[in-house]
């Protein structure tokens, strides 16, 4: 009997269940941990009975458009809290971690996204594009195509039956320019990452015709239309479309510092990505087009100067200058006129001082690109060495403004290519 009593008391202590159960599982965590909880859950409470979704989401895009990706991430979160699957916050959200470089995040949240709403909204596809490679980046644009093309013939209907708007507020409105785009990052991934799949190089070239067909003017499917020519070594006819993607934009940018005209302002939107402008500048330099090439290469670096790439490439192209002018001379077997020996001296300062830069950036970021080093070194060793410092021709105006420290680091775990 005893001993049963005793076995009963043993058995006693269910209390600690029955209370772990009302307290949400708060027993087994710490003093600590469960006040940073409850704080969180009154936080909620709070956020819920002051602001609607809708406001912080409001909140939310203020931030974004400013570039303060940190609060937006602060606010998003908070609607998210509130609505846990709104899509809305949930695109945002995707939108603000791959910004801030969390990719494991923003994945998480466009897939939640993609669950919840499988056949609308284009933009979730595209992210998970960006964020994968090969056949799992075409499966995701291939969707958002679809999903594309979907909205789009909705809003044809719409348009026919003379309604105005999408059904809902919140939905994308898609373009036959994001279509386009779309259709460049398809074929884009088989100029690249698939390049050696079976048929790449056809479908390339179709992908590329899908994307001028939506957006005929659209300077990123023109110039890859050019680099696939120049792959297929059809370099003349690779020559006419780079050119031709290039004057939809450059002309405009070099205008538009001096003109915030909303004519200028929509020609801007035109502007490819920064990655994509410094292909442009490699293209036009193996076209021989270096005028053009420094044109590019100069709006680049007023962008960000922190770029590594860049600045070898400016290097690069004027060492190409000065080796060309001097083949000229020696062509035409005359004696070097003073007006010549200036510009060679100044094209070779000019190369110098931008590959010293781009050397000194290299360190300073710790780039793991080894045969641009080892290839500027080999032109500053061509050229007479590095230029000294008291001797450092100035690339930039004199009130130019470096970026950010942000920017800086940002670009530090960019790898560039050569």
């Amino acid at each position: 009997m005893g001993g049963q009593s005793k076995g009963k008391k043993k058995n006693k202590p269910k209390r600690k269940d029955n209370r772990q159960n009302r307290d949400g599982g708060f027993v087994d965590l710490s003093p600590q941990e469960r006040m940073k909880v409850r704080m969180h859950e009154k936080a909620k409470k709070k956020t819920a009975e002051k602001y609607s979704v809708q406001q912080l989401l409001e909140k939310t895009q203020e931030y974004m458009d400013s570039f303060d990706f940190a609060m937006a991430g602060l606010f998003c979160q908070r609607a998210l809290d509130v609505d846990s699957d709104n899509l809305q916050a949930l695109d945002m959200l995707g939108h603000i971690c791959s910004e801030l470089g969390d990719m494991q995040k923003a994945k998480s949240a466009f897939l939640r996204a993609m669950e919840l709403s499988p056949d609308v909204g284009h933009s979730k596809y595209m992210y998970l594009g960006q964020i994968h490679t090969g056949l799992e980046a075409v499966d995701y644009y291939t969707r958002g195509i679809q999903v594309l093309l979907s909205a789009l013939e909705k809003q044809e209907k719409m348009a026919q039956a003379g309604a105005v708007g999408t059904t809902d507020e919140s939905d994308e409105v898609p373009t036959a320019k994001d279509v386009s785009v779309a259709y460049c990052s398809l074929a884009e991934i088989y100029l690249t990452d698939l390049c050696m799949e079976e048929g790449a190089a056809d479908k390339c070239r179709q992908f590329i015709e899908k994307a001028l067909h939506y957006h005929h003017n659209n300077p990123e499917a023109l110039q890859l239309m050019a680099s696939y020519l120049f792959s297929t070594e059809r370099n003349q006819e690779g020559k006419e479309y780079l050119l031709k993607s290039v004057g939809t934009w450059l002309p405009a940018h070099k205008r538009g510092a001096a003109s915030s005209t909303t004519e200028e302002e929509e020609e801007g939107n035109e502007i490819p990505p920064y990655e994509s402008r410094i292909t442009t500048a490699k293209l036009l330099i193996e076209s021989e087009e270096y005028e053009m090439a420094v044109d590019v290469l100069e709006g680049l670096l007023e962008e960000d100067d922190e770029v590594v790439q860049v600045w070898y490439l400016s290097g690069w192209v004027c060492y190409l200058q000065w080796e060309k002018a001097k083949q000229l001379q020696e062509r035409e077997g005359g004696e070097a006129t003073e007006e010549s020996k200036e510009e060679w001296t100044a094209l070779q300062d000019a190369a110098r001082s931008y590959l010293t830069n781009a050397k000194k950036l290299y360190s300073k970021l710790q780039c793991d690109d080894q045969p641009m080093l080892e290839h500027a070194e080999q032109l500053l060793g061509e050229l007479g060495g590095e230029m000294e410092a008291e001797d450092e021709v100035p690339a930039l105006d004199d009130d130019y403004e470096p970026s950010s420290d942000d920017d800086e680091g940002a670009k530090a775990e960019t790898p560039m290519e050569h």
